[in-house]
């Protein structure tokens, strides 16, 4: 594996903090945004910092920050309706993101952002289908898996470039 070096305590702690509060400013930055044609369909910038975290600093560091930017979304989006879709569509995309680590090498890591965004979309219409009692929102998943791989490639990319600007750095 070819993580970084472990960073335990006071200075992992201050990491972990600084990428949520950065994914946190992604997101709040991208809720602004206008809508697009399609509603519910972002971009997920904020994902390029789970996709880092997870793999530089690892799983466990990477739900931490993806769990801590969606509880603080939801409260200062003031929506606490978002809480449960985000955290449907974000755990399914850790879980996907979790086994995609394993499998994909340092030159690959873009490829993991389209399909954890497809699982990210799916995870958020379970949660609305269990919420609503409805599975009529699953009609919206072709045109959410096509929304999900077009982001996905982009925030893939970014993250796959942030990781390697950041190593030169490190270097």
């Amino acid at each position: 594996m070819w993580m970084a070096r472990p960073v335990k305590g006071a200075g992992r702690i201050a990491r972990l903090a600084l990428f949520t509060a950065i994914a946190l400013t992604i997101f709040m930055a991208e809720a602004q945004l206008p809508v697009i044609p399609v509603p519910g369909v972002k971009l997920g910038l904020a994902n390029i910092v789970t996709v880092y975290v997870m793999f530089v600093m690892g799983p466990w560091d990477a739900l931490l920050v993806l769990s801590g930017r969606v509880f603080l979304g939801a409260v200062f989006s003031g929506q606490p309706m978002t809480l449960i879709y985000s955290a449907a569509g974000g755990l399914l995309s850790w879980c996907a993101l979790c086994l995609l680590r394993k499998a994909l090498t340092r030159e690959h890591i873009w490829l993991a952002s389209p399909a954890v965004a497809v699982f990210h979309n799916f995870g958020q219409l379970l949660a609305a289908a269990a919420v609503l009692r409805s599975w009529a929102v699953m009609a919206y998943l072709p045109y959410l898996v096509i929304a999900a791989v077009l982001a996905g490639l982009f925030t893939g990319v970014a993250a796959q470039t942030l990781i390697r600007r950041l190593d030169r750095i490190r270097k």
